[in-house]
């Protein structure tokens, strides 16, 4: 069973789960939310003038069986712009200025969210991620206990690993530049946490760098072995059985024959990781489009980790699929 129908499964189980779309412009967006209805993954919802529904559904959808509405004219904007200005009381936040940003498609829907008329929400095959996280911080927030918002990407691959594993988790792909050790330990944690949920199976975590068990050094792979360290000790806390390890190279996390020469012993995870931690965002955000456009991986997500409520970003090169498969993770999330 691929990973697209495992989780269309897993969310079945949690029916008539509503989740908001803000760019029903997108035709993309409308083929998803039909096939999302028709496969009863949860109850679509698209923020569109019917014009731009219309013109998004062009390719032909005779009996749309998803909801969609012109927020523009919807009488919650009032309502929706007196809460903002409460959330940003401290900005000396006008009315009309709130009423201004919730007119905004993201920020409408993100408010949808806050007040549970939406259970999660799914954006960013127009708007870029940072337009998208923007609306999540300010209207939905941080998780309590929770500092380090992070995007993770499951990896659906064609060829499983040695270890056998069809799907992995990387992480950030989308959000933090250069994480210091604490923010890289807490994307740790919120990947296992994921990944646990998602996927079933026990997170078994590499930190991945250009150097293996002290094979090269410098500040880079300092802050790697302080935040497996940081990592191990919040896991511990927080209940959630993993295996960790770190610094890896790649081939030492993946390959068992590799990891074995490498590591000479010292071996935790023994080649077999499920989940990567990428040291920054740039080999993050490589990593995951090398794996997805050269290998053939299905790739979803960004799946915004730490957030109060569920709020998922798209990639602008996003297929139906992906949308589908965000979707579905989103429902799960909830």
């Amino acid at each position: 069973m691929s990973f697209l129908q495992q989780i269309i499964n897993q969310a079945r189980r949690t029916p008539g789960r509503r989740i908001i779309f803000p760019e029903g412009n997108d035709p993309r967006i409308v083929l998803a939310a039909e096939k999302i209805a028709e496969e009863k993954i949860a109850i679509p919802i698209l923020l569109g003038t019917e014009s731009e529904i219309n013109d998004a559904s062009k390719d032909g959808i005779p009996d749309k069986k998803f909801h969609s509405f012109d927020h523009l004219k919807s009488e919650m904007l009032d309502r929706f712009a007196a809460e903002f200005c409460e959330i940003r009381k401290r900005k000396s936040m006008t009315h009309d200025k709130a009423l201004e940003i919730v007119r905004n498609r993201l920020f409408y829907g993100a408010m949808m969210v806050r007040r549970g008329l939406a259970d999660g929400m799914v954006a960013g095959s127009i708007a870029t991620t940072s337009e998208t996280l923007r609306a999540a911080l300010t209207v939905i927030g941080m998780k309590e206990g929770k500092k380090t918002l992070s995007g993770a990407f499951f990896m659906d691959l064609n060829t499983p690993t040695q270890a056998g594993d069809k799907v992995l988790l990387f992480a950030d792909c989308a959000v933090n530049p250069n994480p210091d050790p604490e923010q890289l330990a807490e994307i740790a944690v919120s990947s296992a946490e994921h990944f646990k949920h998602i996927v079933g199976t026990k997170p078994r975590i590499a930190f991945l760098s250009f150097s293996t068990h002290g094979s090269a050094g410098d500040d880079s792979t300092l802050k790697i072995t302080q935040a497996v360290d940081i990592a191990k000790e919040k896991l511990k806390s927080s209940g959630i059985e993993a295996e960790v390890d770190g610094e890896l190279q790649a081939d030492s996390s993946l390959v068992p024959e590799v990891a074995k020469r490498k590591c000479r012993g010292d071996a935790v995870l023994n080649g077999n990781a499920n989940v990567l931690i990428f040291p920054d965002l740039n080999s993050g955000n490589i990593g995951y489009k090398l794996v997805e456009r050269l290998a053939g991986a299905s790739a979803y997500g960004p799946i915004l980790q730490g957030l109060a409520k569920p709020v998922n970003d798209l990639s602008r090169g996003c297929s139906v699929d992906d949308i589908v498969g965000v979707a579905a993770i989103t429902v799960c999330q909830g």
